[in-house]
């Protein structure tokens, strides 16, 4: 047999994989993924069961359960005073990462060019990639992360389909304010470019900052998709259950291969989340409690030898590690996770040129005393 050609040929398993193994064969706290080592709510937990027991566990529409749609729509206009209509303009998805994956496969072409700003979430490229699009880099550099809009429009051709936006952003843990937004806008005015927006985040912004949606914005919104999570919000990723926001011209056909990629989603789950959100405190009480984790966290860190760079919202804090080591940060991590029992993401495996700023990122969304544990670990380093 003729051997294949990969479709990816750059992409094989992922750092998280590698170092979450690594944590598991050494023992160590595994701050690396991220993920809560806590549950997800009980009550919510309980209204899953109690739909899976009254049978709903057969196809969900398409579209998601009209509920869900409604209670996220009803959100929308809460939060960013968009009316958005549930029926033409939601969809529910398979977690936020096939989303992404649907919104890219829905309008990037061969040949097509896809701005994205680096690091970046590594599911961006490869969707990008498979597709036969072209990703275009703009660095995002050390310690604020902050985009260069005038850069940013100089990689634009005729050939730009689409820009990529992440705010709260991961890995830095930095947001993208009102001008930056407006800034996006304005670029991309009077143009034929899409900009998908991975928000997954929203509800965990800190110190008293709004989050800054592309949904706020009415220009910038009729050329978006927006993106978010179920499981990032409500403490149970391994759930993947996500959502997409965007306007009926784009939904249309968004929808077109959603329902060629997984068609629908989740029964049971859908439902107990529909009667979940109908106390909107569920989602709103979230900023408190996250921000009190990433205070807990820095204070139990404080006094070790890495410099905590600032972190505006998610539910990560990254950290400079060069007063320590001028080792590749990829080989700090590891040994980090083999001689000191802390597992950590290295910040360069999210640029695509593999940028080493001797970064790393460390997942806080973890009981007291595990972080209380990884402090006392991290001061000896």
């Amino acid at each position: 047999m003729k051997a294949i050609s990969s479709k990816l040929p750059q992409v094989g398993t992922t750092i998280f994989t590698v170092m979450s193994a690594l944590a598991h064969e050494h023992g160590a706290i595994n701050l690396s993924q991220g993920f809560p080592n806590f549950p997800s709510p009980k009550v919510l937990n309980e209204l899953v069961c109690q739909y899976m027991a009254r049978g709903f566990n057969q196809y969900a529409p398409m579209a998601g359960v009209p509920l869900l749609r409604q209670r996220l729509a009803s959100k929308a206009e809460a939060l960013y005073g968009l009316a958005v209509d549930p029926d033409t303009e939601v969809a529910i998805t398979a977690g936020a990462t096939q989303a992404i994956f649907t919104a890219i496969s829905a309008f990037v072409r061969p040949g097509d060019e896809v701005i994205l700003l680096e690091p970046a979430y590594d599911s961006y490229r490869p969707s990008v990639e498979v597709n036969g699009g072209i990703a275009i880099a703009h660095d995002l550099k050390a310690p604020d992360y902050r985009p260069d809009w005038a850069a940013i429009k100089a990689l634009i051709t005729p050939r730009t389909r689409l820009i990529v936006i992440n705010s709260p952003h991961n890995p830095s843990g930095t947001t993208l304010k009102a001008e930056d937004l407006q800034a996006l806008s304005d670029i991309t005015k009077d143009t034929d470019i899409l900009v998908l927006s991975d928000e997954v985040y929203e509800h965990l912004v800190y110190d008293g900052k709004a989050h800054q949606s592309v949904l706020r914005f009415p220009e910038l919104w009729q050329r978006s998709l927006a993106v978010y999570s179920f499981g990032k919000t409500f403490h149970n990723t391994g759930w993947k259950i996500g959502y997409c926001i965007a306007p009926e011209y784009l939904m249309s056909e968004f929808r077109k291969v959603h329902q060629f990629n997984v068609f629908s989603v989740n029964t049971p789950m859908q439902h107990a989340l529909a009667d979940y959100m109908e106390q909107a405190d569920t989602y709103l009480s979230l900023p408190a409690f996250y921000q009190q984790k990433r205070d807990f966290f820095l204070d139990a860190i404080s006094g070790s030898h890495l410099r905590p760079l600032p972190c505006e919202g998610t539910y990560f804090c990254t950290f400079d590690y060069s007063a320590i080591s001028q080792e590749a940060d990829t080989a700090f991590a590891k040994r980090m996770t083999q001689e000191y029992g802390v597992a950590a993401i290295p910040v360069s495996v999210f640029y695509s040129d593999g940028r080493d700023d001797k970064i790393i990122r460390l997942c806080f969304a973890k009981t007291e005393e595990t972080l209380e544990q990884a402090g006392a670990l991290l001061r000896k380093i």
